[in-house]
This record gives C-alpha cells, structure tokens and sequence, in this order.
C-alpha cells in the first residue's frame, strides 16, 4: 500500500489540480504518468446537465472510435441458420441459439458484447435479468439486435463504444490505450464528445455538458477544457 501511494504521488507531481487543461497537455501529462506495468486504459468521465430519472433526458447510444480502444472484444451472437454462419465467418467469438441461451442463462457471460438477430429476440427476451444488469442485453438502438450480423460484430470488434448516462448524469469510458499516438487519443476522445453532444435529449435544460476528466486506470485524473475539445 505505500508503495502504491508513493507511486500515486509521484504521479500528481507537477500536476495542478485545479487547472483546466488543454485536451492535448492532459494526453501528454497522463500519457507520461500511465507507469504501471501493463498498457493502461486511458478514461473519459463527462457530467452533463441531465437527470436520467425523466426519459426525457435519458443520454444514450453508441459511437465508433476512428482509433478503436485497443480492448479485444468478445463477440456473442444469437442466431440460427445462414446468419449464424454468417456470424461465424464475422469473427464472432460465440454463437448459438437455445444452446448459447443455456450457457448465458446458467451465468457463464465470457463476452463483451451480445449481438441478436430479430428472430431470436424472443428467447434472449428472457434472459433480461442476465444481461440487463449487465449492460449487454441486446438493444436495436445500440444496432445489436440486426439482421447484418457481419457489420455488427465488424463494428464491435473495431472498438465501437456503447455509452450511457449513469444516475449522477455522468458519462464514462474507455477511449483507448496509454501505448496510443497523442493523435490517436486526440481524435478518439473528440469523436466519442461530438457523439455525445449529438446525444442530447430533448430534455436538457441549461449547461449540457458541465466536466470533462481524463483519467488513465492507474493514474491520476485532469480536469479539461471543454473548449479544446469540440472543434
């Protein structure tokens, strides 16, 4: 533990906590902090001016970042017959029907995303307590229930985002790795703001978007100016 802390401190050194920061000084300063032994993630959190109690001012959607997240990401698909073929040919990490509802339902979940054909829609319908807690029940807003499962699991294996605003109003994600090109974070973190600001509800009254953080999984966290980001 206090080699942790030690370690922490050494990263806020020469860190003004009360700065906002350009968005290319804070990859630069939490790219120079990400020390841990592994490629750490580096994280987005946006509080915006929302209340997701009202419908209305639910934030929600998906957007694929020109960079990808350097996450690999497993791929469950429901469906039978030619689509789940086609599934399998996508690169699909898991496919199935009633035998991949069994395993799912008996609460093995080895995936990070789950894709569904609207033909099955019925069976993973059940499954709703399963998944659901877990942000992976299918969703054709999200585009995973689809009859082009090619394109849906090209898509999440490309690093699409999938986002929504938790019951605080903010906004969280993984928007690439400590290892990426400044550019690379840079043009990451703008695509997954606009895709953000387009998501506005109807709803959001005043300020939208109030903070933005950047973060890397171990290291410290840097306040940004909103300016910098939205070009």
């Amino acid at each position: 533990m206090a080699r942790e802390g030690k370690r922490l401190k050494s990263a806020y050194a020469e860190i003004d906590r009360t700065k906002f920061y350009t968005l290319a000084e804070a990859v630069a300063l939490i790219k120079a902090r990400a020390t841990a032994k592994f490629d750490e993630t580096v994280e987005i959190a946006l509080n915006l001016g929302v209340d997701p109690r009202y419908s209305d001012q639910m934030v929600r959607g998906v957007v694929e970042l020109p960079h990808g997240t350097g996450k690999t990401v497993r791929v469950a698909v429901f469906a039978k017959g030619d689509k789940a073929e086609e599934a399998k040919k996508a690169g699909a990490d898991l496919v199935g029907a009633d035998d991949l509802f069994e395993i799912v339902n008996g609460g093995t979940m080895d995936f990070d995303r789950c894709i569904a054909t609207p033909d099955m829609m019925g069976l993973v319908g059940r499954l709703g307590k399963v998944l659901g807690p877990r942000g992976l029940m299918p969703n054709p807003k999200l585009g995973t229930v689809t009859a082009n499962v090619t394109e849906a699991v090209r898509a999440a294996k490309a690093g699409q985002v999938q986002f929504r605003v938790e019951k605080a109003g903010i906004v969280h994600a993984g928007i690439g790795k400590a290892s990426f090109g400044d550019d690379q974070l840079v043009e990451n973190i703008r695509s997954f703001v606009d895709a953000i600001l387009k998501a506005k509800p109807a709803g959001a009254k005043g300020s939208y978007l109030k903070k933005v953080s950047l973060s890397s999984t171990m290291g410290p966290g840097l306040k940004l100016d909103a300016s910098t980001i939205v070009v």
